[in-house]
């Protein structure tokens, strides 16, 4: 995700506002039993729903069945917290045939010999709880993930930029300063680039709070760059690559809100925020499978039900809780069978085109105003490819993102053979591209598709990537399947619990949360919140924070906070709060 660039040389003089350290959920209405306990509670737990049921003297309490639809990073998470409490009995249901939900694989290239993923992902600095996990939980962390390692960015006419490795660099300086001194341009000129610094208004004033994303959700990252006065150059070689790789989609149909919160996350946090590792295999046998096997064998043992898609709902008779999953299940040999998992817990964790298809398909979900609004949810689509090269090809840097080739498509490409450190690489090259964004490209054939991504690869790696021989690909397409986030979204994507179910809760990177991460690590964490939830602990036990800005930072939020208020008038002459006024009123 090599994005950021041009912002960086202004960033040294970054400002933001005050951060929103508390934590806030949402409250039911009074049909909906409340689903976490008050402080004098937490750390209490009964074996049944009702603290006040009883059971036979010889009786064992029956356990709880928890039901996770979606078995990626944040379906896997709730399961596998969930299982630590053993009055919890968890089944994972997900449609794929393999675990891992966008990140998994199990695909095969063209000629059916070679294993295939659904593109490469990324583990930046900041994933601190994921990295725990591979540490601490499953001792895997050295033989799955590479070392960190410099990475590029080209267009069609070469080289671009290069991402050194941050935390290498010496001395070490403040955030901003320091991604600006180090960051190394290539071509794109100084004074295009300072036209990103009126860019920091924005980002002293979004603090990650559901008032900043409520003001800048509205509005799509080009407009608010365009409203600045960035440069067209700048916008189109440094941002607008930066969105389609990192957001998936144009800044034209991104959050404002989005692109500035992904940005702070993966690259401006700290100085070393932007370093990254990469899985060191498929992800599936290198991380999924372990964690898989774990929960498998676990004192409390998580039972998984793939191949298996939901179709529908039962209802308890006040239609306030889902009591039962309906299921089809695909066989080994394609045959299908019908399946009831019944449900005393239901977590979804499916993205926004899912869950989309959930409603619209459900006459039992589309009951809820709340579950309603998640029909406005959408995907964008990623095409995966892999292209094996009868040769040696050398590339300069084994993880790249591109810009310039197809209008409104990102693009990434990677050295498989480098980052899987693979015996063979010597004798032939395993190259990975992956477009986002891509309905325009995924609507060609399998043979149309490669030939394209011989072609860009050859433009940007030269002569000896053009005189290889492709001796077999893989073509992964996949519809709508990362989330989008476009303008005004925010306001329909879910919260970890629902308001209107008292036995329903959400995970996944789709959902509103404070803790400030995103991607696969925000998915994660908010597993891990879901279940505290459903346990009846505080959201934040067993999640690690992410760290305190830097004092110049909070320093600068402070003075932003104690200037926004000053505008405000504090309080208005009928004795009201006013709301503070924000950068976004005065531009739009």
């Amino acid at each position: 995700m090599p994005f950021l660039s041009s912002l960086l040389v202004a960033c040294f003089a970054i400002h933001f506002s005050e951060a929103l350290t508390s934590t806030r959920i949402k409250t039911k209405p009074q049909h909906c039993r409340q689903k976490y306990c008050s402080n004098s509670q937490l750390h209490s737990s009964s074996s049944s729903e009702d603290p006040t049921e009883s059971f036979p003297l010889n009786d064992t309490p029956k356990k709880k069945k928890a039901v996770v639809i979606g078995a990626g990073w944040g379906g896997l998470s709730a399961a596998y917290s969930l299982s630590q409490d053993p009055s919890f009995e968890v089944t994972v249901v997900d449609a794929a045939p393999r675990v891992g939900g966008l990140v998994r694989d199990g695909f095969k290239s063209i000629s059916g010999k070679r294993n295939a993923e659904a593109g490469q992902h990324g583990f930046w600095d900041c994933y601190y709880n994921i990295f725990s996990l591979l540490k601490n939980d499953l001792g895997i962390f050295d033989n799955a993930l590479t070392g960190y390692a410099e990475q590029g960015q080209y267009s069609p006419n070469g080289l671009e930029a290069v991402w050194p490795i941050y935390r290498d660099q010496s001395p070490q300086l403040p955030t901003g300063l320091a991604q600006a001194a180090y960051t190394k341009f290539l071509k794109l000129p100084l004074v295009d680039r300072l036209t990103a610094f009126p860019l920091v208004l924005a980002f002293s004033e979004f603090d990650d709070s559901v008032e900043a994303w409520e003001r800048y959700d509205k509005i799509s990252f080009r407009d608010l760059c365009v409203k600045l006065g960035v440069s067209k150059r700048c916008y189109e070689e440094a941002f607008e690559p930066m969105i389609l790789t990192g957001l998936f989609a144009p800044g034209a149909e991104c959050s404002a809100a989005a692109a500035l919160g992904m940005a702070y996350f993966f690259v401006l946090s700290r100085q070393n925020a932007f370093d990254v590792r990469w899985c060191k295999g498929n992800i599936g046998e290198a991380i999924f499978d372990p964690w898989m096997q774990k929960m498998k064998s676990g004192e409390n043992p998580v039972k998984f039900q793939s191949s298996t898609r939901v179709t529908g709902f039962q209802m308890d008779d006040k239609n306030t809780k889902i009591t039962g999953i309906k299921c089809s299940v695909t066989g080994e040999e394609g045959q299908s069978s019908s399946l009831l998992l019944d449900a005393d817990t239901v977590i979804f964790s499916v993205g926004a085109s899912a869950l989309n298809a959930m409603v619209r398909n459900s006459p039992q979900l589309a009951n809820f105003k709340e579950f309603r609004r998640f029909a406005n949810l959408r995907g964008t689509s990623v095409l995966a490819t892999r292209l094996y090269l009868d040769r040696h090809v050398p590339t300069k840097y084994s993880a790249n993102a591109c810009w310039g080739f197809d209008e409104g498509v990102g693009m990434t490409f990677f050295n498989i053979g480098e980052l899987h450190d693979l015996d063979g690489a010597a004798n032939e090259s395993i190259i990975e591209v992956d477009y986002y964004h891509a309905d325009t490209l995924m609507v060609m054939s399998d043979d149309q598709i490669v030939k394209k991504v011989k072609q860009d690869l050859d433009t940007m790696l030269g002569a000896s990537c053009a005189a290889a021989e492709v001796t077999d690909a893989a073509v992964v397409r996949l519809p709508s399947a990362v989330n989008w986030y476009f303008p005004d979204s925010y306001k329909d994507m879910p919260d970890l619990s629902s308001s209107c179910l008292e036995n329903v809760y959400f995970a996944g990177d789709l959902v509103r949360t404070r803790h400030g991460s995103w991607s696969q690590e925000k998915a994660f964490v908010a597993g891990i919140e879901a279940a505290n939830l459903i346990r009846g602990l505080p959201i934040d036990k067993g999640v690690i924070p992410l760290p305190k800005d830097e004092a110049h930072v909070a320093f600068g939020r402070s003075l932003v906070k104690q200037f926004q208020t000053l505008l405000s008038g504090v309080v208005s002459s009928e004795g009201e709060n006013k709301k503070a006024p924000s950068l976004v009123d005065f531009l739009f």
